[in-house]
């Protein structure tokens, strides 16, 4: 199943008897034909370990299960909205970030710290986005959001990508994570926020950067 942009901050998805997809409470628009919508116990197919990592990282983001058939609308609060079709990769992923997804994704948590080691973890309080990420695996359709837009950043052996860390929204791939300090960084590019942090993404991948620093 994928996901049809029908302008810059709504998507909308096709479903068929016996197809599901997930979505954050809130964010349907319109739906035409017979769909249900039920609230998610677990929060997708993460299991009990998945739900306790979102508590743990304050990432209990309600999700909905959307069934049945018919066409539904996608959007939330006006932000833009970005597709990612995967093919037997992973997406890493803030949890608020998620606006719809399929449900044949496997969902799960992953501790930044396995990434970045102590630099992970402080990637996750720099950011305030916790210590955990949302981890989306296989063949299927994810429609992020963002401020501003988005764009693809291609990651290849050598040739890291710098990003700042408020600006990451997610990517997939063998990438590693670690944050920088980049002293006189901002000051150099005229933006002087004082957070002397650069996140760099290495390895063979995809990195999705948002038009602002602001969070949702």
């Amino acid at each position: 199943m994928a996901f049809t942009a029908l302008n810059s901050r709504m998507v909308q998805a096709r479903l068929a008897p016996g197809q599901k997809l997930f979505s954050q409470r809130g964010a349907m628009l319109a739906y035409q034909g017979d769909v249900r919508f039920t609230p998610s116990v677990t929060g997708g197919q993460g299991g009990v370990l998945g739900m306790i990592g979102r508590r743990v990282a304050g990432e209990a983001t309600p999700l909905m299960v959307v069934e049945g058939s018919g066409t539904v609308m996608f959007g939330h609060g006006g932000h833009h909205v970005h597709v990612v079709d995967l093919w037997g990769e992973t997406l890493y992923v803030e949890a608020d970030r998620l606006l719809a997804f399929d449900g044949t994704l496997r969902q799960g948590t992953v501790f930044l710290g396995a990434q970045g080691g102590v630099m992970g973890m402080v990637r996750g309080q720099v950011t305030g986005q916790g210590l955990f990420t949302t981890t989306l695996e296989g063949n299927g359709s994810v429609a992020v959001m963002a401020h501003g837009g988005v764009i693809e950043l291609g990651i290849t052996p050598g040739h890291p990508v710098h990003v700042d860390p408020q600006a990451y929204v997610a990517h997939r791939g063998e990438v590693r994570n670690r944050l920088s300090t980049a002293i006189g960084w901002r000051e150099m590019v005229g933006r002087g926020s004082g957070e002397g942090f650069q996140l760099e993404l290495s390895g063979t991948g995809t990195v999705y950067v948002q038009a602002s620093e602001e969070k949702l």
